[in-house]
């Protein structure tokens, strides 16, 4: 199989690429990977370093809303797995445009370079946050959209493209929506990375409002091991949540950084809260539970302890994008 990564060189896609890379998943064994990534500022080569002397990878620096490349590219690939993405909210709160550009225009031009080539297999990624806000339960996969931020907007756009051409063309989707991923190599504007680099350096951490909002966090191990579940087993037209199992409120997560990192609240500053910041995000993943025996097996705990670790034994990897990018402002 011949597998065409899209964002490969991001946070969840390289660990994909690292994972399939070495065998982790049943059912790509051996499997040659293709890497397509634009290296925005969140993308990064060193985090694909791991197997660059691979002789089943290669990499192409390119933009998915480019058309001509997409072409040069698709055949000869087997399925598509639709990493690429502008994900961070506070940037499309700040400029809504390039989540358009990018998330929405970005994935037709992958569905139709799919059809042009006659693709067999197409993933596509998306995230818990087209479902809006829950107070009680759990969404499932059927429950209305309705995202509150101008990047959930925009990857609800995509999800409901992705959908649209396998209802119209019959094309072998899956769309997988996942909660808050952690984990090694996440760039550093995120909470968790954010939060750990800061407070490991005696630096000062921002929190939200009351830092009553919930997330449900899912180790990036756990979320790409699913993936492959899916892309190996999902069936067409089906979406999948994927989730953690570990809901925390932003309080109780800062409380955990703190004690993991020594230090203590005289660290956190409370800042004014993000517009249409959403309360509380659960999904049921009893679905790809049933179908494809999918279970988070990372412990909550563990994985936040390595993660600190990483961070901690890995400075030469993030202080340079913290340096360069300052976060993003």
């Amino acid at each position: 199989m011949r597998i065409l990564v899209t964002g490969g060189a991001g946070f969840i896609g390289s660990n994909f690429v690292r994972r399939v890379l070495a065998d982790s998943y049943p059912g790509l064994e051996g499997a040659e990977v293709v890497v397509l990534d634009a290296l925005t500022y969140s993308g990064n080569l060193e985090n694909l370093a791991p197997v660059s002397d691979s002789a089943r990878y290669s990499f192409v620096h390119g933009d998915i809303r480019d058309r001509a490349l997409l072409d040069e590219l698709f055949p000869g690939i087997d399925a598509v797995v639709h990493f690429a993405a502008e994900s961070h909210v506070d940037r499309s709160v700040d400029d809504a445009s390039i989540f358009v550009e990018t998330n929405v225009l970005g994935t037709q031009q992958l569905l139709d370079a799919g059809l042009r080539s006659g693709l067999a297999r197409f993933v596509h990624v998306s995230t818990d946050e087209v479902y809006g806000t829950i107070a009680d339960g759990s969404w499932r996969e059927d429950h209305l959209l309705e995202p509150n931020s101008p990047y959930s907007a925009s990857k609800a756009g995509s999800d409901l493209l992705v959908r649209s051409y396998h209802r119209t063309h019959g094309m072998n989707v899956s769309i997988t929506r996942c909660s808050n991923n952690y984990g090694p190599y996440h760039f550093p504007e995120k909470v968790i990375p954010l939060f750990v680099t800061n407070l490991i350096d005696g630096e000062h951490v921002p929190l939200y409002g009351s830092g009553e909002n919930i997330r449900d966090w899912l180790h990036v191990d756990d979320h790409t091991r699913a993936i492959a579940l899916v892309l190996v087993g999902g069936r067409p037209g089906e979406i999948y949540n994927i989730g953690g199992g570990t809901e925390l409120s932003n309080v109780e997560l800062t409380n955990l950084l703190l004690d993991a990192t020594g230090t203590d609240w005289s660290f956190v500053d409370h800042v004014e809260d993000r517009k249409g910041h959403d309360l509380r995000y659960s999904v049921d993943c009893s679905k790809i539970s049933r179908e494809l025996g999918y279970e988070p097996l990372v412990p909550f705990e563990q994985g936040l302890g390595d993660v600190v670790s990483w961070y901690r034994n890995n400075r030469a990897w993030w202080e340079p994008l913290k340096a360069r990018a300052a976060l993003g402002r």
